[in-house]
C-alpha cells in the first residue's frame, strides 16, 4: 500500500474526555452534549392503537407516577419525564437521538464511557427499553453483561475496556447529531385552557365595552363637521394610524416554519467501491507497524477507522514518537498502560441516490445465493427503517447481510454488484485468525 493518506479529526475530538459532561446532582437526569442539555432516564412505552402520544402519556402519568409531567414522541413510542430531575419542556431526548444515529440496527445495546459514569441505551426492535445512567461502572458492566445473553442483538457498543464480545467502543458526542426532533412536552393541558378561557372573556369584555361606548356615542349629539379643525383632525388620522401600525407589529404572529422534508436514506449513499476503497486504505493507514507493539484488531465504521494495539516490549513514549511520524492527524487513547487505541476520521465521500428494485424476500433470496455460488456462510434477516421530521414518518424495508471472510473490501463487495441501494456499514480485521468480518445493508423497494 503506497501514496500519502491525509485524515484529519475535528478539533473537539481532542477534547473527547470534556466534550461530554453529566449533571452531578443526584436525582438530575439530564446530560450535555455539544454544549446542549439532553434528558435521559425517561419512562417509554410503545403507543397502542387509537391513541395518540399525548392522551397515552396523560394516561400513564396518572397510574404510573403523578410527578410525569413531560412526555415526548419518538417514532411510535412516548417518553415520560419529569420537571423535578431538572428536565424542561424544550429538552431532547438522548436515547432518541442514539436510535436515530443507530437507525441501521433495529436491535442495539450500547454503553457510552461518559465523564462521571456510563450511560446506556438498549434498544429491541425499534423499542426503547433501557435509557439509563450509571455512576459505577460495576453496574453498567453488569447490566450490560446481562442483557447481553438475550438474542438477535443487531449491535453492540461499549468501552474496549470491557472486551466485550462484537462490541465496538463509540463516543457519544459522535453519535449525537441533533436529528431525532423528539422534544419534551408538558402532558397538562390546564394552563393552555385556562390561557384560552381568559382571552375569551377579554374578547367579551371588550366586545360589550366597544358595544356600549358606541351605543352611547350614536345617541350623542354629533358636533358639526363644519366647526372641526381640518388640521386637528388630520394629525389625528395620522396618530391613530400610526398606532394601529404599532400595535400590528407588536401582536403579529409569526408563522411556524414548515418541517424539513424527509430525505429517504437511500438518497445519501456513497459509491460502494469507493467506500470499500476508502475503508481499506484508512485501516492500512492505522496498521503500520511499531516495534514493540501488536495490532489486535482494526475496523471501519461510518465514520472512523479504529485500531486496537497491545505492548510486547515497547514503551508508550516511544510509540507517540513514532505514531507522530507515520499517522499524522490520528487519535490515540489510553484504554491501559498497555493497551492502546488509535482513532482516524473517515474523508467525507460523495453522495447519491441508489436503491434496490426488488422488494424485501426477493433480494433475501438473492443475496443466499451469490454467497451459496461461492461457499460462503451468510446471516441474512430483514428490518425496518424509520425516518421521521417530527410531523410525518417513513419506512423503508432493509436488508441487514453479516458474513466473514478472506476476501479484502474491494473484492467482497464485488459480491453486491447487481444490487441497488448498498451500503457498508462496518467492516473489521481480526489480526489472530486473519479474518474480515463486513456488516452490509441494502434498501430494498
Amino acid at each position: 500500500m503506497t501514496g500519502i493518506f491525509i485524515l484529519y479529526l475535528p478539533r473537539q475530538s481532542f477534547l473527547c474526555y470534556n466534550c461530554v459532561k453529566v449533571e452531578r446532582k443526584l436525582a438530575n437526569q439530564t446530560i450535555s452534549v455539544h454544549r446542549r442539555k439532553y434528558a435521559i432516564g425517561l419512562f417509554w412505552q410503545p403507543v397502542t392503537p387509537g391513541n395518540t402520544g399525548r392522551s397515552l402519556a396523560w394516561r400513564l402519568s396518572r397510574s404510573v407516577d403523578g410527578h410525569y409531567g413531560l412526555y415526548t414522541e419518538y417514532k411510535q413510542m412516548v417518553g415520560l419525564g419529569m420537571r423535578r430531575t431538572g428536565q424542561k419542556t424544550g429538552m431532547p431526548s438522548a436515547a432518541a437521538e442514539v436510535s436515530e444515529a443507530l437507525a441501521e440496527h433495529s436491535s442495539f445495546l450500547a454503553v457510552f464511557s461518559v465523564n462521571g459514569g456510563f450511560y446506556m441505551v438498549a434498544v429491541r426492535n425499534g423499542i426503547i427499553l433501557v435509557d439509563k445512567f450509571f455512576d459505577r461502572e460495576s453496574d453498567a458492566r453488569a447490566k450490560y453483561t446481562k442483557m447481553s445473553q438475550m438474542p438477535d442483538w443487531g449491535a453492540f457498543i461499549a468501552p474496549s475496556k470491557w472486551g466485550m464480545p462484537r462490541a465496538v467502543e463509540r463516543e457519544l458526542d459522535d453519535v449525537i447529531t441533533g436529528r431525532a426532533h423528539a422534544i419534551l412536552r408538558s402532558i397538562n393541558l390546564t394552563n393552555s385552557i385556562i390561557l384560552s378561557v381568559l382571552l375569551v372573556v377579554l374578547f367579551v369584555i371588550g366586545f360589550i365595552f366597544i358595544y356600549r361606548d358606541s351605543g352611547i356615542k350614536s345617541m350623542s349629539v354629533r358636533p358639526d363637521m363644519q366647526q372641526i379643525d381640518p388640521i386637528k383632525a388630520e394629525e389625528y388620522q395620522r396618530q391613530v394610524a400610526e398606532k394601529n401600525k404599532e400595535l400590528d407589529e407588536q401582536f403579529q404572529i409569526e408563522k411556524k416554519s414548515e418541517p424539513d422534508p424527509i430525505v429517504p436514506p437511500y438518497d445519501l449513499l456513497p459509491d460502494v467501491a469507493a467506500r470499500a476503497e476508502i475503508c481499506y486504505r484508512a485501516m492500512g493507514f492505522l496498521m503500520q507497524p511499531i516495534s514493540g507493539w501488536t495490532q489486535v484488531s482494526v475496523k471501519c465504521d461510518e465514520t472512523h477507522a479504529t485500531v486496537n494495539v497491545r505492548r510486547t516490549y515497547g514503551t508508550i513514549g516511544d510509540f507517540y514518537t513514532i505514531a507522530t511520524e507515520l499517522m499524522p492527524g490520528a487519535f490515540v487513547k489510553e484504554l491501559s498502560e498497555d493497551t492502546l487505541t488509535i482513532r482516524a476520521k473517515l474523508p467525507k465521500l460523495d453522495a447519491s441516490p441508489s436503491r434496490d428494485e426488488r422488494d424485501a424476500d426477493t433480494v433475501v433470496r438473492d443475496v443466499m445465493t451469490a454467497f451459496q455460488s461461492i461457499d460462503t456462510p451468510v446471516d441474512i434477516q430483514t428490518v425496518v427503517d424509520t425516518v421521521s421530521n417530527g410531523v410525518e414518518t417513513q419506512v423503508y424495508d432493509v436488508v441487514e447481510v453479516a458474513a466473514s471472510s478472506k476476501l479484502t473490501p474491494m473484492q467482497f463487495m464485488q459480491i453486491f454488484d447487481n444490487f441497488g441501494g448498498v451500503y457498508m456499514t462496518n467492516c473489521d480485521w481480526n489480526a489472530s485468525n486473519r479474518t474480515w468480518n463486513y456488516e452490509v445493508i441494502i434498501y430494498a423497494k
